[in-house]
């Protein structure tokens, strides 16, 4: 599992609490690209040549299994298409669903699908192939993270173009869940089949080979016309190759290239730069149930041990901003009023004694170099935690002994979310009592009471005020650290426009994208 995964799973930009209740999607009319930046009228045809992070021995073909290559990700996120999707005015649109509806005790949702939705072979979808689709999806052993409280037998048909979905809790935010993987094969489709199936998505996969693939235009796609006759997807395994292939013309589109290669590029006037800020989020993770961070007086002490501005300046290159210990920042209800914490050496040190934290020994900070910047961002706070008197080791950990020996179990690790979700499901994934990625292994009845208002009560007013009560309670006690927000940078020839401007699924997006001549 690596950074790719973590976007396959949680992948979407931000959402608001109101908005998932307007009970309706704008697919169609609310692309993740904005028509600001075609510069022009869009033209129909080209291939667009891009690059992806990926390594050969991690490639999937399966829209369910672990999308370990942001490559495939993109590919299949093309090739199928999901129920929801971000969208730039409303956070979460309709893809294959056009709208939903909720019970009144937000239980049982409804999701209808759009007209005229088929695969690329022409046979309409149904309800029973979603509903398919999900079960298949459910089962998985990711798929009850990325179906929370929903089981698969809770997964139904209620009519000819509707699906049923009910959740054991209210759930508020259950639209923005069918953002994730919710990718919709043919029902009964055979495991050995799956590489080759049709998808209902904007291209259909022409050829596969060792990563890369060609995709074309899929004239007959239910969310209206499609610009670019092609798509070429060439797998790269560092983002200085990418960068460096986009640079001598061999790529028009260098995708998530990260911050060192926009550096490189910035004096290239022949090179668009694509800044999606806050888009990604490398925290440092204290585990809350045991151990030597157990003491939330502790965990604080370690948030105030930090350099914010310093991290995002030398570990960004100025390509991102500074954060406050709350996932989500991109929800238009992050609490901006809770006070930004700031270095406070004195106070850090005041709160370690008072704890009786064991300064005489040298605590191990895991990280991988999965991202660009992730291995960067441990060593330099382990610099700063040294000035507060705690002696920190980083130990750097191949992506595959990392998740199978450290995520979910070390003591203090660093971790990475390649989107910026709402406060609330970052809540469900991560903090809530019981939680599926619960990373810090965070317990709290306050926070978990907080939780279940926001998602149970419709009221708008009494929903924000638990919302900023979680918000407070995540600052307080959580054991993220959360330093910084990273830009999310693409790198593109000049003859490309109208490129997606959201993160994670979003930012795959590219049936608006067009070439200039």
């Amino acid at each position: 599992m690596n950074w790719t995964r973590r976007q396959a799973l949680w992948a979407g930009g931000s959402i608001g609490a109101a908005a998932l209740l307007s009970a309706c999607g704008g697919g169609k009319n609310d692309p993740a690209s904005s028509p600001a930046d075609s510069a022009g009228t869009p033209r129909r045809g080209g291939t667009l040549r891009i690059g992806a992070l990926g390594r050969a021995s991690a490639t999937t073909r399966d829209p369910h299994g672990t999308q370990a290559n942001e490559s495939d990700y993109l590919i299949i996120a093309l090739v199928y298409d999901t129920l929801t999707a971000p969208g730039l005015k409303d956070n979460t649109v309709g893809r294959l669903a056009s709208r939903w509806t909720p019970s009144d005790d937000l239980k049982t949702w409804r999701f209808t699908l759009a007209e005229g939705a088929a695969f690329h072979d022409g046979s309409p979808v149904t309800a029973d192939d979603v509903v398919w689709s999900l079960r298949r999806l459910r089962n998985t052993p990711a798929g009850a993270a990325r179906l929370p409280g929903i089981k698969a037998e809770n997964i139904t048909v209620g009519g000819k173009d509707t699906v049923v979905l009910v959740s054991d809790q209210p759930n508020a935010e259950l639209p923005l869940l069918t953002r994730l993987s919710t990718f919709v094969l043919k029902k009964d489709t055979a495991d050995k089949a799956i590489a080759g199936a049709p998808g209902t998505g904007p291209f259909k996969l022409d050829w596969f080979r060792s990563g890369n693939a060609r995709l074309l235009r899929n004239d007959k796609w239910h969310g209206g016309p499609v610009h670019l006759d092609a798509v070429e997807v060439t797998m790269f395994e560092s983002p200085q190759a990418m960068a460096n292939a986009l640079l001598g013309g061999q790529i028009d589109l260098a995708s998530n290239v990260g911050a060192v290669a926009a550096r490189s590029a910035a004096s290239r006037k022949d090179i668009q730069l694509v800044r999606r800020p806050n888009d990604m989020a490398m925290p440092v993770v204290m585990r809350a149930a045991d151990g030597p961070f157990a003491d939330v007086r502790v965990r604080e002490a370690m948030k105030l041990a930090v350099d914010r501005e310093t991290m995002v300046k030398q570990v960004l290159s100025g390509y991102g901003t500074v954060a406050n210990d709350i996932l989500g920042t991109g929800d238009p209800a992050y609490a901006k009023d809770i006070p930004q914490r700031k270095r406070d050496l004195a106070k850090a040190g005041k709160l370690l004694a008072e704890a009786g934290f064991d300064l005489s020994r040298t605590y191990e900070l895991v990280t991988t170099e999965d991202v660009p910047g992730l291995a960067e961002s441990a060593t330099l706070f382990a610099e700063q935690a040294r000035e507060a008197g705690v002696r920190i080791k980083v130990v750097k950990q191949e992506s595959g002994a990392f998740y199978d020996k450290t995520w979910l179990k070390g003591q203090l690790y660093t971790t990475y979310w390649g989107t910026n979700d709402s406060v609330v499901f970052f809540a469900s994934k991560t903090m809530v009592t019981g939680a599926g990625q619960g990373e810090a292994g965070w317990s709290d009845p306050q926070f978990d009471a907080a939780y279940r208002k926001v998602t149970s009560t419709p009221d708008k007013k009494a929903r924000a005020a638990a919302l900023h009560e979680l918000q407070r309670i995540e600052h307080e006690k959580s054991g993220y650290l959360l330093w910084g927000m990273a830009d999310g940078i693409d790198l593109a020839g000049p003859k490309v426009r109208n490129l997606p401007e959201l993160p994670g699924y979003g930012r795959v997006q590219l049936e608006h994208v067009w070439l200039a001549r």
